[in-house]
C-alpha cells in the first residue's frame, strides 16, 4: 500500500481527512504561497486555488517519491474579486470582516492528488458562497479577540460562534468552508483506489 501524504501541516485539514478512515500522514510543503500572489488576477481564482494546491503537492515529491500526495489550499474572494489573506494580528482581522459585513463573498478550494511516481495528477475545486450579515465593528472586535481566528482567510471560522456574523451558506459540501471539501477529496481518493466504491 503506497503512503498518502497531506501537504498541509493545518489541524483543520488534518482533522477532516481522518474523517474519511483512509491511513494517511502529514508533512510540511516547502512552498511559498505568497509568492504566486501577482498572479491571481492573471489566472482566476480557480486556477489560482489549484495551482497553490499543486505547488504544496509537488514541493513534497522528492522526498516521497512513490506516494500520493493530496495538496489543497483555499482562496477567500471578498467583494469586487480581491483575495483576502489570513489576517495574523487582531485588527487586520477586524478590518477583514468589517469588509465583509453584510458582504457575499466566496470560499474557493483547489485539490490535487499527485501521484509521485508518475507526476499524474486529479483535480478538484470546491466553491463556497457566502452572505454575512451586517454587523458593527464592536460585534467583529469582540468576536476576534474571543476567537483569535487569526489563521483563517475571512477573519471567522464556522465552527465556533463565527456562524452567528452570517446570514446565508450556498454550499454543496459543507467541509469545504473548513478547507478541505471531503466529497470532492473523496471522489479522488476512490479513483485512485484508495477507498473503496466505484
Amino acid at each position: 500500500m503506497r503512503n498518502l501524504v497531506l501537504a498541509s501541516t493545518s489541524r483543520y485539514r488534518r482533522e477532516l481527512l481522518s474523517r474519511l478512515d483512509v491511513p494517511f500522514f502529514t508533512a510540511a510543503p516547502a512552498y511559498d504561497e505568497r509568492a504566486e500572489d501577482a498572479r491571481f488576477g492573471e489566472l482566476g481564482a480557480d486556477a489560482f486555488a489549484l495551482r497553490l494546491a499543486l505547488g504544496k503537492a509537488e514541493s513534497l515529491r522528492t522526498t516521497n517519491p512513490n506516494a500520493w500526495i493530496l495538496g489543497a489550499d483555499q482562496v477567500a474572494i471578498g467583494p469586487g474579486r480581491e483575495l483576502l489573506h489570513k489576517p495574523g494580528t487582531e485588527d487586520q482581522a477586524i478590518v477583514q470582516l468589517m469588509r465583509l459585513s453584510g458582504a457575499t463573498f466566496q470560499l474557493i478550494t483547489g485539490v490535487v492528488l499527485l501521484d509521485a511516481a508518475s507526476g499524474a495528477t486529479e483535480t478538484a475545486v470546491d466553491v463556497q458562497t457566502l452572505t454575512m450579515r451586517p454587523y458593527g465593528e464592536e460585534e467583529a472586535a469582540a468576536y476576534v479577540r474571543r476567537y483569535q481566528p487569526l489563521d483563517c482567510a475571512g477573519s471567522f471560522r464556522i465552527e465556533d460562534a463565527g456562524i452567528k456574523l452570517f446570514a446565508r451558506i450556498d454550499s454543496g459540501d459543507f467541509t469545504g468552508i473548513i478547507g478541505l471539501p471531503l466529497l470532492a477529496v473523496a471522489r479522488l481518493l476512490r479513483g485512485a483506489g484508495l477507498l473503496p466504491g466505484p
